[in-house]
């Protein structure tokens, strides 16, 4: 295809303004997207950015090229990620990048090369280094959090909050978000509390994605033309649905096996596949339920056969027989695997890694595997619509639907992902439907105003700090943006002031002493003169009293009470007894603090 000549201008010039994104992209082997190009470019012109996209766009380019920014330029940068898992990969790949000298892991319970200029780490510790004032932020360039819209989390989101409040806003922060409805409202926000940022919003999924429902032996497209139901299949349902609920035979009725799941897929090419299900010990068992499916040619066993031989070497046999390792060893040499957060670490990498690879077709995953992970698969299982939210069975919202259906669709290598929801008597067609293809779901903040979050706040921060990150906070700028722009401003002009200070500083002394001093003697001299009663009005007073009056007298020499003996008339001297029996002739300079 041939360029014009002011296309081919406007290419050279992008590259002569941008030449470190031109470096970076010299080294992918794929041409970036425009949002990606967009939100690169203002990270080399120095701005933060906030990117909202899909599942599987390609987000994490845009933190890539914040960590290749700053390891050329010499600065550090913190990758920040939910999740211990997602941690160990980007670990993974960027020491792979740039070399195990170069890179650090921080979670709760790993702490790897933590002075590195590349540091991966879970969101708390970044939290937990920022209230310490540790000195590994110093040189600090660049912050990516990873998954941001896990803000609105109910137990964790205040975390990131608590971080885009009290990093060092000079220090630009790389913020990655699933696509929510209100980005803009999130990225004012941003700009209020850490100065002018980009906002960079995709909306279009890399790989189409097509849902099914299966219910019995046949998959169901869910949706018509457009959003609507498939009116086939919510015929189908209902006339399930009056069955079960006619003969009171709903918790009579048996999805398909599993394993019958698995041989449909494989039937119409629609492995690999993850079955997410919401529970570490039901993956375990699906795993086991599958015990009869071989999903692998001899030539693969041996190549799965080899790496797991490899990790078993360097694990101590005892340890290998406590972890179930010949029963997970089997199944993967199979094809199948469980992946949860109750698996041991170098399982779990050596699951993800073949999964990667094309040599594991089935994972029973919990929604962890959702967060980001670099595990897209072909077809996306869900057999529930509920979860375990740590308090009650909850039906999960249409952001999780999509970001666990998200994972469907392999971009480079499938052109369309498959989103199969398994159906029982308790799934409503028209309900699913409204769940898949909802795309209203607002990023809200967690920041709700509990005993308990209180006296967190005042334990970890102290009351000025906690009355900051309250009046700063997401939630108060949804409540009242004006409150947060005002906390801002105040904080601003006290750090303005601590710089001031410093600059005044005087090998005589302290400078904001003595002005403080000056400033008390002023107000000590005004308050002298407000105490003093004008003369005339004293002279008037003491030319009118009588004989018998009391008189109490303010300051100078006769001060306290005395009582008058003779009326000083037109000299307003009278003669009066003070306390001590004393007889005295009372004068107007005697009553300067006024009678």
């Amino acid at each position: 295809m041939d360029i014009s000549p002011s296309a081919r201008f406007a290419a050279s010039k992008k590259r002569v303004s941008h030449p470190e994104f031109q470096n970076f992209v010299s080294n992918l082997s794929f041409t970036p997207d425009d949002f990606q190009i967009e939100a690169c470019h203002a990270l080399e012109d120095g701005f933060g950015v906030l990117v909202a996209a899909p599942t599987g766009a390609g987000k994490t380019v845009v933190g890539e090229f914040a960590t290749f920014l700053a390891y050329e330029r010499g600065k550090k940068v913190f990758y920040t990620t939910p999740i211990k898992a997602l941690s160990n990969q980007k670990y993974s790949e960027f020491v792979e990048r740039y070399g195990s000298d170069h890179v650090g892991l921080l979670t709760g319970d790993v702490s790897v090369n933590g002075e590195a200029p590349i540091v991966v780490m879970t969101t708390e510790v970044l939290r937990n280094m920022i209230y310490a004032g540790s000195n590994t932020l110093d040189n600090l360039g660049f912050v990516v959090l990873d998954e941001v819209h896990f803000l609105g989390d109910k137990f964790r989101g205040a975390v990131w909050e608590e971080i885009l409040i009290h990093l060092p806003q000079e220090i630009p922060v790389i913020s990655l978000s699933a696509t929510v409805s209100n980005v803009e409202e999130f990225g004012e926000w941003l700009s209020t509390v850490r100065g002018e940022i980009r906002v960079i919003l995709s909306e279009t999924r890399p790989v189409p994605l097509h849902q099914y429902v299966l219910q019995g032996n046949d998959f169901f497209p869910l949706l018509a033309e457009g959003s609507s139901p498939n009116k086939d299949l919510v015929r189908i349902s209902q006339n399930y649905q009056r069955i079960y609920r006619n003969r009171d035979l709903r918790n009579e009725y048996r999805q398909l096996p599993r394993s019958e799941i698995v041989n449909k897929l494989a039937e119409r090419n629609m492995l690999p596949a993850i079955f997410f299900i919401f529970s570490r010990a039901a993956c375990d068992a699906a795993v086991r339920s599958c015990a009869k499916l071989d999903l692998t040619s001899s030539e693969e066993k041996s190549i799965i056969r080899s790496r797991i031989e490899a990790l078993a070497n360097v694990i101590a046999p005892e340890d290998l027989s406590a972890l179930n390792f010949g029963e997970w060893s089997k199944a993967l040499e199979r094809g199948i695997a469980s992946h949860h957060a109750g698996l041991i670490p170098p399982f779990k990498e050596l699951t993800e890694e073949l999964f990667q690879a094309g040599y594991i077709r089935v994972v029973f995953a919990t929604e962890t595997l959702a967060l980001g992970i670099n595990m897209p698969a072909k077809t996306v299982v869900l057999e529930k619509l509920t979860k375990w939210n740590g308090e009650a069975h909850v039906e999960i919202s249409p952001g999780e639907f999509t970001q666990l259906t998200g994972r469907a669709g392999r971009r480079g290598i499938d052109i369309e992902g498959n989103a199969v929801i398994v159906w029982s008597p308790e799934v409503d067609i028209p309900s699913l439907a409204g769940l898949a293809t909802t795309r209203t779901y607002p990023l809200r903040s967690s920041f709700y105003p509990t005993y308990n979050m209180a006296v967190n706040l005042l334990s970890t921060s102290g009351k000025n700090t906690a009355r900051e990150l309250l009046a700063s906070s997401f939630a108060q700028f949804q409540a009242d943006r004006s409150v947060v722009g005002i906390a801002r401003q105040i904080s601003k002009n006290e750090n303005a002031i601590l710089e001031i200070n410093k600059e005044i500083e005087c090998h005589l002394g302290d400078f904001t002493t003595y002005a403080a001093i000056r400033r008390q003697i002023k107000e000590h001299e005004k308050n002298e003169r407000n105490k003093k009663a004008s003369l005339p009005q004293v002279i008037d007073t003491l030319g009118t009293v009588n004989r018998g009056a009391i008189l109490a007298i303010g300051g100078g020499r006769r001060n306290g009470i005395a009582l008058v003996i003779e009326r000083g008339h037109e000299f307003a001297r009278p003669l009066v007894m003070t306390l001590d029996k004393r007889v005295h002739r009372l004068s107007p300079n005697d009553c300067q603090y006024g009678v």
